[in-house]
């Protein structure tokens, strides 16, 4: 029996039209983040790993609602999931093989489904993103979608009990992420209409969005970048106290977590003129180095 079907053993998934409810979650899963059940499978309690692929699965899914097609098509199509997921919460069944894992999950884990609808109030804000005007807007976006969004995996990692201090951590945590996917990604972001940093940012540095655009490497537009990654990294390395929060089989991909968006930001840092053409990740040979490193470290304790 393979590691992954010892986890859903270990889950208590046990009927066979579940098991491949759970089974396409995880295909999909990995084509969209091949080393998310990598790192699950390698980092975490096998017991916990098919309701962590369910509940990325169902943020995967919301966010290509959100994201995909024209904007009415979009909002038709988040009007309708937002009422199933919340139909299917009440009744506690659902005959949708999409919505079928998130509900076992809930059951397994009851504190997910408030999680699970104060994202969905949120969630739509993203359907008319427009951009920032000022770094206020921002930690709005944040409150309203990020963090919920994230809590919908990041409870599972999280105590029992309350998780006040624990959702604290996180807040401080996603604001790092956040702000480095929008200054890694601002290549992509730009191409499709998107501008993510706060016009207000723009005007103090003196650079146009036109700048960015046409890929000007100015000083003033290195500085603005520069800026933003100095504010990730001082808020990331605050971010590291939600380590000690979770429990610690939980440490490992917690610490993983952060780590990679260390690697990444290290990574735009190397070649700044270069994010105003295109992505920034960890590289390969970093994130298998701390995967590595995070598996050997969990083995021993």
């Amino acid at each position: 029996m393979g590691g992954w079907q010892r986890a859903l053993s270990a889950a208590g998934i046990t009927e066979p039209g579940l098991r491949a409810d759970y089974e396409r979650q995880r295909t999909r899963v990995a084509a969209y983040k091949r080393e998310v059940p990598l790192a699950l499978g390698l980092l975490m309690p096998p017991s916990v790993v098919p309701h962590l692929i369910a509940a990325t699965a169902f943020i995967h899914h919301t966010d290509n609602l959100l994201d995909s097609g024209p904007r009415e098509s979009r909002k038709a199509a988040y009007v309708q999931w937002e009422q199933d997921v919340t139909d299917s919460l009440t009744r506690a069944h659902s005959d949708d093989p999409e919505l079928r894992p998130l509900l076992n999950t809930v059951a397994a884990h009851p504190v997910l489904r408030e999680c699970v609808l104060d994202f969905l109030a949120g969630a739509a804000a993203d359907l008319d993103f427009a951009g920032f005007a000022t770094e206020a807007d921002y930690q709005h976006y944040l409150d309203a979608y990020s963090l919920p969004a994230f809590m919908v995996v990041a409870t599972l990692l999280g105590p029992d009990g309350d998780q006040q201090a624990y959702r604290a951590a996180c807040r401080l945590f996603i604001d790092a992420s956040q702000r480095l996917d929008f200054v890694s990604d601002l290549a992509e972001d730009l191409a499709q209409g998107r501008l993510t940093i706060p016009a207000q940012r723009l005007e103090r540095h003196g650079v146009t969005r036109g700048d960015l655009e046409q890929a000007r490497d100015l000083p003033a537009v290195r500085e603005l970048i520069t800026g933003l990654l100095d504010e990730v990294d001082r808020t990331l390395a605050e971010s590291r106290a939600v380590v000690g929060l979770v429990p610690p089989a939980h440490r490992p991909m917690v610490r993983c977590m952060i780590g990679l968006d260390e690697l990444t930001g290290a990574a735009a840092r190397r070649d700044i003129p270069a994010l105003l053409r295109r992505s920034a990740g960890p590289g390969t040979l970093g994130a298998v180095r701390l995967l590595g490193r995070e598996y050997l470290r969990a083995r021993r304790s």
